[in-house]
């Protein structure tokens, strides 16, 4: 019950910036007009590759309002006065993910409309993709809770930046890792979010075949330690700032 009461409180502070959710679904869905207006050649730019991409790049601004809500909260001690409850780090984390869910859903149906009026075939596979995105954005909101427990608030935004450069440049959201050379589409690889990308587009295609089994072992491994050690830094920055 504490858990979700927490997710709640989230979830009331996310929204009292609407400026920043604005942003977070109105730029991506720009983007996707501008790029099918334009006309880009390229198997990326398609309409049914393209959508997953903005999807992606949607949730790297997931990382960056978390960690700047993360970081808010340690500067205004809001975590120091939590420390003395009863719930535990990992609780604390889930609280975090659960407020995100309902903003990454609303995010995930508004760009799936934005594509079918500009053309994308309606089927099924949109559920399936909105669902399995759900559980790619919990890595998304992990590394968000990471960022914010290390670094201030002033610092969160750059290094949240950083991370949508990232998917921009290393996912195959703009172009083939291929046509760079063999190092850049070797560090692609082991970076997670072409798998990401791979794994959101095969059910958004409806082609399971994209996704590897490479993209797989991957999503969860970058998942699950980056959901371990953010549970570990959020509980150490708990301890620390309350001293």
């Amino acid at each position: 019950m504490r858990m979700l009461n927490f997710a709640k409180r989230n979830f009331k502070e996310l929204t009292r910036d609407p400026l920043s959710l604005v942003f977070e679904i109105i730029l991506p869905i720009f983007l996707l007009f501008i790029f099918q207006q334009i006309k880009v050649p390229g198997e990326e730019y398609k309409l049914v590759n393209f959508t997953p991409s903005i999807i992606l790049f949607g949730f790297s601004f997931i990382t960056l309002f978390t960690s700047t809500l993360i970081a808010k909260d340690r500067g205004t001690s809001l975590l120091i006065r939590l420390g003395t409850s009863p719930m535990k780090s990992s609780d604390y984390i889930l609280g975090y993910i659960l407020s995100l869910v309902p903003i990454v859903i609303i995010q995930n149906v508004l760009f799936f409309i934005a594509a079918l009026i500009l053309g994308l075939d309606f089927s099924i596979s949109i559920l399936y993709t909105i669902l399995i995105s759900i559980v790619v954005s919990v890595f998304f909101i992990a590394l968000g809770i990471l960022i914010g427990s290390l670094v201030s608030e002033k610092a969160s935004g750059g290094v949240g930046s950083v991370v949508v450069q990232l998917v921009c440049f290393t996912s195959g959201m703009y172009f083939s890792k291929d046509l760079v050379g063999k190092t850049f589409s070797k560090v692609c690889e082991l970076l997670p979010f072409e798998s990401c990308l791979n794994i959101i587009k095969g059910f958004s295609n409806n082609n399971l075949s994209i996704i590897s089994t490479r993209n797989i072992i991957v999503f969860s491994i970058y998942t699950i330690i980056t959901l371990i050690v953010s549970i570990v830094v959020f509980k150490n920055k708990m301890v620390s700032d309350n001293k």
